[in-house]
């Protein structure tokens, strides 16, 4: 592989050297290597070590005694162990893995402590880790100066590159190619805070190849995230994985088929059990609904007769508490209606009305007046406003002596969706504005995931998940869970979800398309909608409720125009603001004549 070639497919970083002359015999090496056995282990042969994977055991085995030799020899002779690796000598990576470790003990002259024996060591076999591509590796050590037929003189970015051991004059060749393998190992596997930084570095070129439509190298650099993201730990290994997951796929293309990510019908009734994992697992939703409940208490003070229309009902989390809190008004509750709207069920069961019924089974007990309507629909665009209201009389129903309706709009994460179609936002405002709504409230994700170009997406979205698996990570260590158990796990599921759909999906298949709340402010603002500011006391009620959430310390809470933010540290990830209509502007001549 020409060098040129190999820069542009890492990121111009050069993970692996390899040296210019060895194209010369790369059709030598390569029929070599096939000689010599199919068992060769491909991993390592990428990166020039001929190592079979029968002997995977045994070489791991001895690389431990070598360390250990080093450390004694250092411990009793640190000066001429720092002579000896002191020398300018430069090396080639050795082929023969197994050789030189025995070589490199042996004149160390120190023996190996008594380690685990190899048996106990898994084997190769146990990684399911997919190969690189395959570079060529030389059939013999090559080492400069020891043979003028063999001797190269290389390039000074090579010399920076394969300038990594030295040895004194009296050194055998191999033993000095063994040095320098020994200290370049380190640095592939052991570093790994070099390997995220390379990691997110694979990440944005992949990007960047995918927009360029260059599939070829693309599918190297996934094949190389997937190997650096197993260096790392915790949130970023993770995100990596599904970052790998969501480029694959958008590469290949494949049928979906309900797995990760994939907007098919069949997962809708996956999607709501993993929804209701990330509710159980972090304050997001606790905090998406709490709020929203706050404004439409706010807005409901005082009226007798209150409607709420749920555009994403789910399994009904965010009404018990607001039916509590209105049992516990004073004066008595109101007569409470509520209007859920929900996709369909692959198996055709009545889910909303499973929901309502185990909702008017708690406000009965807590002596709230409820009533109860599902709707099902494909989506939000399909609704009408006649459907929302109450059909036995205009306005919101009741005789003519009773009170009319006091309604509000609730939407959490559902009108970003809308966004994949082009118009449909528009009607779905347009039917809330007919309803005519004291107050709308929307809770969206404070991201852009809308515009911009592929990779322009693809970078904040990497910004933002990393953040929002931060978050997870953080509250599992502050509740003592080394893996955050189930819940976790099914959360970060429920987030791959969304980053497979972000970078894999187009068109109208990709309907996680979040705005910021800039954005949304001005889309509500031409839909004939003015904000409501949500008071201080949701603020700091909002605020007491992180308190008591464990891993609350890296969570906050935002004032921001009216509106409240919910992110992690520093960086917002929620946002949730209130609406109403927007009064009609007053016709000067209008206000002239009625004075």
């Amino acid at each position: 592989m020409k060098r040129g070639h190999q820069d542009i497919l890492h990121g111009g970083g050069g993970w692996y050297a390899v040296a210019p002359e060895m194209e010369r015999g790369k059709r030598k090496t390569t029929m070599g290597a096939a000689e010599e056995g199919g068992d060769v282990d491909e991993l390592l042969a990428a990166l020039g070590y001929k190592v079979r994977s029968s002997e995977m055991a045994d070489v791991a085995h001895k690389l431990e005694q070598l360390e250990m030799a080093m450390v004694s020899s250092a411990a009793t002779n640190d000066d001429a162990l720092l002579s000896h690796l002191a020398s300018d000598t430069v090396h080639y990576n050795p082929s023969d893995l197994i050789t030189w470790v025995d070589n490199i003990l042996s004149e160390l002259n120190a023996p190996p402590p008594p380690l685990p024996t190899p048996q106990s060591l898994p084997s190769a076999d146990a990684y399911d880790l997919e190969p690189l591509p395959a570079l060529p590796a030389p059939a013999t050590p090559l080492v400069l100066g020891s043979d003028p037929q063999s001797e190269v003189a290389p390039s000074p970015r090579d010399r920076k590159r394969m300038k990594v051991c030295s040895s004194p004059p009296s050194s055998s060749t191999t033993t000095d190619a063994a040095t320098s393998a020994a200290a370049a190992l380190p640095v592939v596997v052991v570093d790994s805070q070099e390997a995220g930084i390379r990691l997110v570095h694979a990440l944005l070129a992949g990007a960047e190849a995918v927009q360029q439509d260059n599939l070829k190298a693309a599918d190297a650099l996934v094949k190389q995230i997937s190997l650096l993201a197993t260096s790392q730990g915790g949130a970023m290994r993770k995100v990596a994985g599904y970052f790998a997951e969501a480029l694959a796929r958008r590469i290949y293309r494949p049928q979906p088929r309900g797995g990760v990510g994939c907007c098919s019908f069949d997962s809708v009734a996956f999607d709501d059990m993993l929804h209701m994992h990330f509710y159980e697992s972090c304050p997001f939703l606790k905090f998406a609904h709490f709020t929203a409940n706050q404004a439409i208490l706010e807005a409901f003070a005082g009226c007798r007769r209150v409607h709420v229309v749920d555009f994403g009902m789910r399994q009904g989390m965010q009404w018990p508490a607001l039916l509590q809190a209105l049992a516990l008004r004073p004066g008595g509750p109101p007569s409470f209606r509520l209007t859920g709207i929900g996709p369909p069920q692959p198996d055709n069961s009545d889910a909303l009305q499973e929901v309502g019924w185990k909702l008017a089974q708690l406000a009965e007990s807590i002596r709230v007046d409820f009533r109860y309507r599902g709707f099902v629909a494909a989506s939000l665009a399909d609704l009408e406003p006649y459907m929302l209201l109450d059909q036995d009389a205009d306005g919101g129903g009741g005789g003519k002596d009773e009170e009319p309706e006091v309604v509000a709009v609730n939407s959490v994460f559902e009108l970003h969706r809308l966004l994949a179609r082009p118009g449909a936002l528009e009607k779905v405002l347009g039917t809330v504005r007919a309803v005519r709504p004291r107050i709308v409230t929307v809770v969206e994700q404070e991201a852009n995931h809308n515009g911009g170009t592929f990779q322009e997406r693809f970078t904040e979205a990497l910004h933002y998940y990393s953040t929002m698996f931060d978050s997870l990570e953080g509250g599992a260590a502050a509740a003592g869970a080394d893996d955050g158990g189930p819940d976790q796990a099914l959360s970060e599921m429920y987030l791959g979800r969304q980053i497979c759909n972000v970078v894999a999906c187009e068109g109208a298949e990709r309907t996680e398309r979040h705005e910021t709340l800039a954005q949304w402010r001005g889309r509500m603002d031409r839909a004939g909608f003015e904000p409501v500011p949500i008071g201080s006391n949701a603020f700091k009620q909002a605020s007491m409720l992180l308190a008591l959430f464990a891993g609350g310390d890296g969570y906050r809470v935002e004032e921001k125009d009216g509106c409240l933010t919910l992110g992690w540290h520093t960086r917002p990830l929620i946002a949730t603001s209130a609406w109403r209509v927007a009064a009609p502007a007053e016709d000067p001549l209008s206000a002239l004549a009625a004075r």
